[in-house]
């Protein structure tokens, strides 16, 4: 019965959609489409030279230079020449690129006076820049949560996109779809993304290794051992989250692998083992100096007065959501607390011993643990190929960002290096190393005859297909959205003249920093686009506290849409960490992190009234816990039955 209403209510949703779409492209039928600023310009120097209001020279966005000859600007170094209009207005480019004049003056760090010429990027499509650019990730979203089928979510909201940035033409539809500029083969084949699948390939054969070799049954013996509770098992997995900070995606995979068996056999379901690696990943991150998220948020700020890494550091107390989710980890962990969905897969898994709750198993088989081939297996087994796993992938990180370059202007600066890293290839060049270390280590220990251990390879790219899948169609509706839709250009409009809220600023920020989160699946992404805006509202040089409020609120925001949407990448890695169903994943967690988000926004306004970074922080972690008691005091009350089921099955376990 409760498939057939949900078939219902799926193709109820589908046809709404259709039915929109129908009525959108008779709306915009015949609609000139919009034109955005690009990331390109011409602007004038210090050197720059004005005759009669006509720019002689000038420099490029990359920093080549040019000179005006007749009507053309020709850099010699760059081996390019643009053409300059009869009225001095316009620049176009051989590519016939346009670069329009600014009517805003500006001036240089010396004071000096200078004209922009912008660039000019026409859109495909009428949609671009309007709140119809969100609708193929509200598609994806809303058919995902009522389905609980993610795959084909996903690509009817790919689908969705392409027809959209298409305006409706159904060959170019396809076009855009598999081969356009944002569709599959392109987003796939990017570098930075091949690096995260590699990444991802060569941590499940390390895991299934392990798992082979005995490392992860011997470590899941040696925890059972030594942790003795549940909330000790919980805690156990935060920690190893803290302490891998690098990363949001290796810190997923790898606390998953090492916690897996030792919450197995606190009978802690794989829904909650997923939320504590999420609600852990993410947020550390975000509030490390090192972490290649510190990295991405710096470079997205720009001000004369600090640099990007002081305003991330500036804004890690302000940043409610990500301290306060670690500490409601601590707290429900510790007071036992669950609400939601999350209640029903905590009781399955204590009273029934089971650990997904739902039939799908899209990891089945993965988590047979072998003893080694010499009967022998130690914890080191497991630690030692994490432990290099980490140092590698730091070397890789600092490696990608020049740290060992001499002709680089970061060598032997490790926190430049770190800011200026590939995530992507720094992974997946650190990841490749300790694969070849765990392949030796596991040879010579006799751990695992040389073919046996070859059968690992196909096994670890089977176990991350699901994750792989996701993550491709995911990629594909965020570069049709971002880019193909420009959705960003829709939120700084939105956002235009909303700095007479003043105050009130940080809380609504972070409202639409999490709305784009959510919908768009990338935290880095929404902080791109936010942080900027930050920057623009609040002068730091006038006001520094509500400037960095507002890029706390900015970072939460993104992480907490980041954390609750299902087509967010830090979301599948923690689905894929953890062996849980993805969906499985996202229900149990959008619970907790809206209670959290809930709080953040109140200790958001009350940031920006007080602006006193103490006494805010009193006020929130005092919110937060208040919330949860009175939350755990309602659920109690409500479900006395089943958490009495739950504290007996817990005895009972204890006892044995």
């Amino acid at each position: 019965m409760e498939k057939k209403s949900t078939k219902i209510a799926y193709f109820v949703a589908l046809g709404v959609f259709i039915v929109l779409l129908v009525i959108l492209g008779l709306q915009f039928k015949g609609k000139e489409n919009p034109v955005f600023v690009g990331d390109g310009a011409f602007y004038t120097t210090g050197d720059g030279v004005f005759l009669d209001g006509i720019l002689k020279t000038a420099d490029d966005s990359e920093g080549s230079k040019y000179a005006l000859d007749g009507s053309y600007y020709v850099s010699p170094e760059a081996g390019t020449y643009f053409e300059l209009s009869e009225d001095g207005n316009t620049i176009v480019g051989a590519d016939g690129t346009e670069y329009v004049k600014s009517e805003e003056k500006s001036k240089d760090v010396n004071g000096v006076e200078y004209t922009t010429y912008e660039e000019q990027v026409y859109s495909e499509t009428p949609f671009a820049g309007t709140f119809w650019s969100l609708l193929p990730p509200i598609v994806a979203i809303v058919l995902a949560l009522i389905s609980k089928e993610v795959y084909s979510s996903l690509f009817l909201g790919c689908l969705v996109g392409a027809l959209l940035v298409s305006n409706y033409k159904p060959w170019e539809t396809l076009v855009q779809l598999v081969e356009g500029d944002n569709g599959i083969v392109t987003t796939v084949s990017d570098a930075g993304n091949i690096a995260i699948i590699v990444f991802l390939v060569v941590l499940g054969i390390m895991v299934d290794l392990m798992n082979k070799t005995g490392g992860s049954e011997a470590f899941g013996r040696w925890a059972t051992k030594t942790v003795h509770t549940r909330a000790g098992a919980q805690l156990m997995t935060m920690l190893l989250g803290v302490l891998i900070f690098i990363d949001d995606y290796f810190n997923c995979l790898t606390v998953g692998a090492v916690m897996r068996p030792v919450t197995e056999s606190h009978h802690i379901s794989r829904a909650k083992l997923a939320y504590v690696i999420d609600a852990t990943a993410a947020p550390v991150c975000m509030i490390a100096p090192v972490s290649s998220w510190a990295a991405a948020v710096s470079g997205y700020v720009n001000s004369d007065s600090v640099s990007g890494i002081e305003m991330f550091i500036k804004q890690i107390p302000w940043n409610y959501y990500c301290l306060l989710t670690l500490l409601m980890i601590v707290v429900i962990s510790v007071l036992n607390i669950d609400y939601g969905p999350m209640l029903t897969h905590e009781y399955n898994a204590q009273v029934k011993d089971d650990l997904f709750t739902t039939p799908e198993r899209p990891f089945e088989g993965a988590d047979d643990y072998e003893k080694a081939a010499n009967g022998k297996s130690s914890v080191l087994d497991l630690l030692l190929p994490v432990v290099v796993l980490i140092v590698t992938c730091i070397i890789g990180l600092i490696y990608t960002g020049g740290y060992y370059d001499d002709t680089s202007e970061y060598f032997h600066d490790f926190m430049g290096a770190f800011s200026n890293a590939s995530s992507g290839a720094g992974l997946a060049i650190g990841s490749m190393l300790a694969l070849v270390f765990t392949f030796i280590y596991f040879w010579l220990r006799g751990s695992i005859g040389f073919e046996k251990s070859f059968e690992s390879v196909p096994n670890g790219f089977i176990q991350m297909i699901s994750p792989i899948l996701i993550l491709t169609f995911a990629w594909t509706l965020c570069g049709l959205t971002r880019y193909g839709m420009y959705s960003a250009d829709f939120v700084v409009n939105a956002m235009s003249g909303a700095g007479d809220l003043a105050k009130f600023l940080p809380a609504v920020i972070f409202i639409i920093g999490a709305a784009i989160g959510f919908a768009t699946g990338t935290s880095w992404g929404t902080i791109g686009i936010m942080a900027p805006i930050v920057v623009q509202v609040f002068n730091y040089d006038q006001q520094p506290i509500l400037c960095t409020i507002g890029l706390a609120a900015a970072c939460s925001g993104g992480v907490m849409g980041d954390h609750c949407s299902p087509i967010s990448d830090t979301t599948i890695m923690a689905s894929a960490g953890a062996h849980c169903f993805h969906l499985n994943h996202v229900s149990t967690q959008i619970p907790y992190g809206v209670t959290v988000a809930a709080v953040s926004f109140v200790s958001f306004l009350i940031a920006g009234l007080l602006q006193n970074v103490v006494i805010c922080m009193i006020i929130a972690v005092a919110l937060m816990i208040a919330t949860l008691l009175v939350i755990k005091a309602i659920v109690a009350k409500k479900h006395a039955g089943i958490f009495k089921e739950m504290a007996e099955a817990n005895k009972a376990m204890a006892g044995k």
